[in-house]
């Protein structure tokens, strides 16, 4: 790469990064979250930001994602109302600020913040705080109190370092936002390419995640789901996919294609998803 395109390539990310910065720290105050039990020792706090779970052990607590900075205590009291033992170990899904605003202070009370490697090089890059102490290719395992937790790497697609989190005895999935729902069906994506994220590439991450075997879905954001809710993002997806590139080859402009993803895929007319749509319908072509 020459050193001009190497600067415009880093003053884009810049530049987008800041944008996604602004977007996530311009919300509204924080909410208190909406505790689920999914199983034994295994809760979900619903709600603000990102969604959170946490696995209690009796050596201590697994937690995945942790929102918001503005969450943390929130986060920590919901946890001191489940168990009196420690957070050992926080799992990022991926780098994003509604998903690990809570690691600094985290980190600073002991735990160990665990995340994908690219997540962790876009997290430096864009000058994030709460650093992950540790960062992984492939998959990684976290043994705590007797039980095991687990985190895969299937590919490229919200970004390019999203991972899974699975908890293998109890057959739950954290998908993080490689699967965000309203509850309705909807697919309406966001692709970070400024995070390296893939529209072409995200089904084929998602046919690795379903291999796994899991029955309860934990989405990035949005309620409690099964599996058959992931295929059927999957799915849909794909057809989305299609959609676009048939679009494209017929001469389809932008409005075209955006009427198309709202009419038919429940996509809002203006938001973060809709601001990457050049750079979707680009990819896909």
């Amino acid at each position: 790469m020459s050193k001009t395109l190497a600067v415009r390539s880093l003053a884009a990310f810049a530049v987008c990064f800041g944008a996604w910065v602004a977007y996530t720290q311009n919300q509204p105050p924080a909410q208190p979250s909406k505790v689920n039990k999914l199983a034994n020792d295994l809760y979900e706090l619903e709600g603000d930001g990102g969604n959170v779970a946490v696995y209690l052990t009796d050596e201590g607590v697994i937690v995945v994602d942790d929102k918001f900075e503005r969450n943390y205590n929130d986060i920590m009291a919901d946890i001191k109302k489940l168990t009196d033992k420690p957070v050992k170990y926080v799992l990022n899904t991926h780098q994003h600020g509604d998903h690990t605003g809570g690691n600094e202070k985290m980190k600073a009370n002991g735990v160990q913040v665990i995340v994908h490697r690219n997540a962790r090089v876009n997290m430096v890059a864009g000058k994030q705080p709460g650093l992950p102490h540790v960062s992984f290719t492939d998959q990684a395992q976290v043994y705590l109190g007797g039980k095991e937790v687990d985190a895969y790497y299937n590919g490229r697609g919200h970004t390019n370092g999203d991972v899974v989190i699975y908890f293998p005895a109890l057959r739950v999935l954290h998908t993080g936002d490689l699967f965000t729902t309203n509850g309705q069906g909807n697919v309406a994506p966001f692709i970070d390419y400024n995070g390296m994220g893939s529209a072409a590439e995200w089904t084929k991450t998602l046919d690795g995640v379903l291999k796994l075997d899991f029955d309860t879905v934990i989405p990035g954001h949005g309620p409690i789901s099964k599996k058959a809710d992931l295929q059927k993002y999957r799915d849909g997806f794909e057809k989305m996919q299609t959609g676009i590139r048939a679009m494209s080859r017929q001469g389809k402009g932008r409005d075209d294609v955006l009427k198309m993803l709202v009419a038919d895929f429940g996509w809002a007319p203006s938001g973060l998803g809709t601001n990457s749509l050049d750079r979707v319908i680009a990819e896909l072509k």
